[in-house]
């Protein structure tokens, strides 16, 4: 069999940082001679072999115009709501490559009641759960257990409606907002017990039944320094956690992944794009706290700069359905930190429109990643969502990658900016 070829024009949807850093990612592999990226943000002009596009990563028609009219090999979709909405079926009906699942797959993250029911079914480890379609229905499951349980709202909620309840009280409330029609949608839910243990992302790419591992890595997802305070999207992240030896990652590819792309082969669903798994690391071996259906943000950022010159070719591999066949991804044996800069307010109201200004240059070691920002007509770039930036570092050890990463950040100037000065603390502890 002849080996899969490098893509030479990819479009990128999506307009995060994770986006930002999958397009730089992506015109650094061999191969690639053009990316275009639809939105984009503030800083995709500065991505070298760039281009932005002024398209919604929701409008189906206008990406789908571009992928003809630009010749594009391959479509990567960064966001879940475009992947839950249809789009890699649209474009993939058209004849386009696209690296992210189509709907039916998307349901692993689109619905929690779905994805729970797939890995019971699978025999995947998880913790034990409850759904419920109504107010009723839930209040009475909560008061049957008699003690706090993890409140999740079923569907998309934007990396928000979930509440690890400390009390009974906490839970009713939790459900009380679901119910009110906080998340949108559909209102309905899963219950879940309390897990203890220290959690990790774990990232697979798939051509449906082939996967290749990436390494492990850890978010923080609390405001505050010491992991306390509101959750956020992430305030920083870190890779290869170690948490997972290579044994341990075996492990979880043996209990969690392996049976979750049996599952879905099982249900007639060819899943080509990321299986993400997030895992807690309880006292009798990992367990799955909630599946995503697209690289996790920031652990994305942190990363990319790991990824060999096959990436691009890897991901059209699995876009293809020819992972068999792709060249072996390679990784930097590196230590990745990404540390987040937001807006003041994060993750409540913030403040929008602040300029932002910068000394530094993406390289090979450092690299600053755009988040929430945007250009005006004069070039300017200004603060524009509640994670502005991601500063991200590599080196031998990671006590000198985030001493990187903090000293890029003094480089970086715009009002109120907010970043966690502890990121990594379990790694920098041990």
């Amino acid at each position: 069999m002849t080996a899969t070829a490098a893509p030479q024009h990819v479009l990128v949807v999506g307009g995060g940082g994770r986006e930002n850093a999958l397009a730089w990612a992506l015109a650094r592999s061999a191969g690639v001679q053009q990316v275009w990226v639809a939105p984009g943000n503030g800083g995709t002009a500065e991505l070298e072999g760039c281009i932005q596009l002024a398209i919604s990563e929701g409008d189906q028609e206008a990406l789908l115009k571009t992928c003809r009219e630009q010749r594009i090999d391959l479509v990567v979709v960064g966001p879940e709501a475009p992947l839950a909405a249809g789009l890699a079926d649209r474009l993939r009906d058209a004849g386009f490559a696209v690296f992210g699942p189509g709907a039916d797959g998307a349901q692993l993250e689109a619905s929690k009641q779905w994805a729970k029911a797939l890995m019971v079914e699978a025999g995947i480890p998880t913790a034990g759960y409850w759904k419920a379609n109504s107010r009723e229905e839930a209040l009475s499951a909560l008061e049957a257990q008699g003690k706090p349980l993890v409140v999740k709202a079923d569907g998309l909620a934007a990396g928000k409606g979930v509440t690890v309840a400390e009390s009974v009280d906490e839970a009713r409330a939790a459900i009380e907002e679901i119910f009110a029609g906080r998340f949108g949608g559909d209102a309905s839910l899963v219950l879940e017990e309390r897990t203890h243990g220290p959690e990790v992302s774990v990232f697979a790419l798939s051509d449906g039944v082939r996967m290749v591992l990436l390494p492990p890595a850890q978010d923080h997802k609390r405001i505050g320094e010491g992991d306390v305070g509101p959750n956020t999207g992430g305030m920083g992240a870190y890779a290869p956690a170690p948490l997972l030896d290579q044994a341990g990652l075996e492990e979880v590819k043996r209990l969690v992944l392996e049976p979750t792309l049996a599952a879905l082969q099982a249900r007639g669903i060819s899943y080509r794009g990321v299986i993400y798994a997030g895992l807690m690391l309880t006292e009798t071996g990992p367990s799955v706290i909630e599946f995503n259906c697209r690289f996790g943000d920031p652990e994305c950022e942190t990363l990319m700069p790991l990824m060999g010159p096959e990436f691009a070719a890897v991901l059209l591999a699995c876009a293809t359905g020819q992972l068999a066949t792709a060249p072996s991804l390679t990784i930097a044996q590196q230590c990745s930190a990404c540390v987040i800069a937001a807006a003041q307010g994060y993750p409540g109201e913030i403040r929008k429109g602040d300029p932002i200004t910068s000394q530094v240059e993406n390289g090979t070691d450092l690299q600053l990643f755009h988040a929430g920002t945007r250009r005006d007509d004069a070039g300017v770039c200004h603060t524009n969502g509640g994670r502005v930036l991601a500063m991200v570092a590599q080196a031998g050890d990671f006590d000198a990658a985030f001493a990187k990463a903090y000293a890029g950040l003094e480089q970086v100037h715009f009002e109120g900016i907010t970043y966690r000065r502890d990121i990594g603390h379990q790694v920098r502890s041990n």
